[in-house]
């Protein structure tokens, strides 16, 4: 799928909308600051997907979702007006959307991968394993880091 098309996906779902009220087929979890916020990003994300009738995605989106939500709490936990993270996992047939919102407005940049050191490969994994990326700015501040998963069914 072109950029564009998962560029016009994101902006037709709306995402200060879809962070603040409950739609079908869509999950929203509130994160704080922590590094535990990881594990239960993931969990939340494979209960979600196997509930939903995919599992097969569970370890590719769980694997996304631990870098997006490593990098907001590690990026954004200094942000104005500090507010917790937020999950959402939302089935866009054929498709699945996780998105992680932070109140950080720096714009996720990827490096150039390092596979020696620690850091930096987040959104390197998130490309290589979603159909496509990208970050929407929030109406009340911040940002939406996504990507999209194209499934079979």
């Amino acid at each position: 799928m072109a950029t564009a098309d998962c560029l016009q996906i994101t902006r037709e779902v709306g995402f200060d909308s879809l962070l603040s009220a409950g739609k079908p087929y869509t999950t929203s979890c509130p994160l704080p600051f922590q590094a535990d916020s990881v594990k239960t990003a993931r969990d939340v994300t494979r209960s979600t997907l196997r509930g939903w009738g995919l599992p097969e995605l569970g370890d590719d989106a769980a694997l996304v979702v631990s870098e997006l939500v490593t990098n907001a709490v590690r990026y954004a936990m200094y942000a104005r007006g500090r507010r917790e993270i937020q999950l959402l996992l939302m089935r866009v047939v054929p498709h699945v959307l996780l998105a992680v919102a932070d109140p950080s407005d720096e714009i996720p940049t990827p490096k150039e991968p390092d596979f020696i050191s620690e850091n930096g490969r987040g959104l390197y994994i998130v490309e290589t394993y979603s159909q496509c990326w990208g970050w929407d700015p929030l109406a009340r501040g911040g940002k939406a880091v996504w990507a999209l998963f194209r499934t079979e069914a």
